[in-house]
């Protein structure tokens, strides 16, 4: 099978005024194996969700290329083969949270029946069927992130591409969150490319770390978090030495620190 992402000397030049350019992005090399979760860490400006966005081809890189499944980011596209969420749920106001969730199997053309029936079997799935005749703004915030999640996922993706979707969330929500993310995960099989701004949750959902440099944006180091797979994390693993330890690692990453050799990290 291929990988769910193969990003290969992927740089992105983004032109200003004058003539003048800047770099965002420089000779990324990245793959992500099928099922596979891997966060993507930086300072701000780094390049972290420019690189989602060329992975979503929501925009293309100036040189290099990326695959999905082996396609082209393009063609991925086209066949939904992945889905996305981003910081703010995006749902629409006047769609009850059924609506939101039935969106993009209604945009291609799957009957009602079926959509009805998806949008129940994913509401399930994120605990909220109880929910499903709301609007959302009669849900709290984390509440309209995991109908978010439940739309990204209608079309049974094998990809999750997601930029800090828990940012905007307190603390508690965020941690229950991330539990609910990392079961999902867990029960679907997908292969998530996360951005965050946060260590300990890059730590807690990943299977792997990619820590940037500020710009131009350039992979620094791949730590390997190595904390078992996704169905056995949970509350007690924040608690855990590896956990800190891992933590430690990629702070030490994100510094700078010559920590490669030491640790045995992966660094392709």
């Amino acid at each position: 099978m291929s990988d769910a992402v193969t990003v290969s000397a992927a740089s992105k030049t983004f032109p200003l005024a004058r003539g003048k350019q800047v770099v965002a992005l420089e000779a990324i090399d990245l793959t992500v194996a099928p099922g596979e979760f891997v966060s993507l860490i930086g300072p701000s400006g780094c390049g972290k969700s420019t690189l989602l966005r060329l992975i979503a081809d929501l925009d293309q890189p100036t040189s290099g290329s990326i695959e999905v499944f082996g396609k082209t980011a393009r063609q991925a596209r086209i066949d939904q083969d992945y889905g996305i969420a981003f910081q703010q749920a995006g749902l629409l106001p006047w769609r009850s949270v059924t609506g939101n969730i039935e969106l993009p199997l209604e945009l291609h053309g799957v009957g009602k029946t079926a959509r009805r029936a998806r949008a129940a079997e994913l509401l399930a799935l994120v605990g909220l069927s109880d929910f499903a005749d709301r609007y959302p703004d009669q849900l709290s915030g984390g509440m309209q992130q995991r109908v978010a999640i439940a739309r990204s996922l209608a079309e049974s993706p094998e990809l999750l591409l997601m930029d800090e979707p828990f940012g905007a969330l307190d603390e508690m929500t965020r941690e229950r969150m991330q539990d609910e993310l990392v079961r999902l995960c867990a029960e679907t099989g997908a292969a998530v490319v996360f951005v965050t701004h946060s260590i300990p949750e890059a730590v807690f959902l990943s299977d792997r770390v990619v820590v940037m440099s500020p710009r131009p944006g350039r992979i620094r180091e791949i730590v390997p978090v190595g904390l078992g797979s996704a169905g056995n994390r949970d509350d007690g693993l924040r608690e855990a030495a590896g956990f800190f330890a891992a933590v430690s690692a990629v702070r030490e990453a994100l510094h700078g620190a010559p920590t490669a050799e030491v640790r045995g990290v992966e660094t392709r």
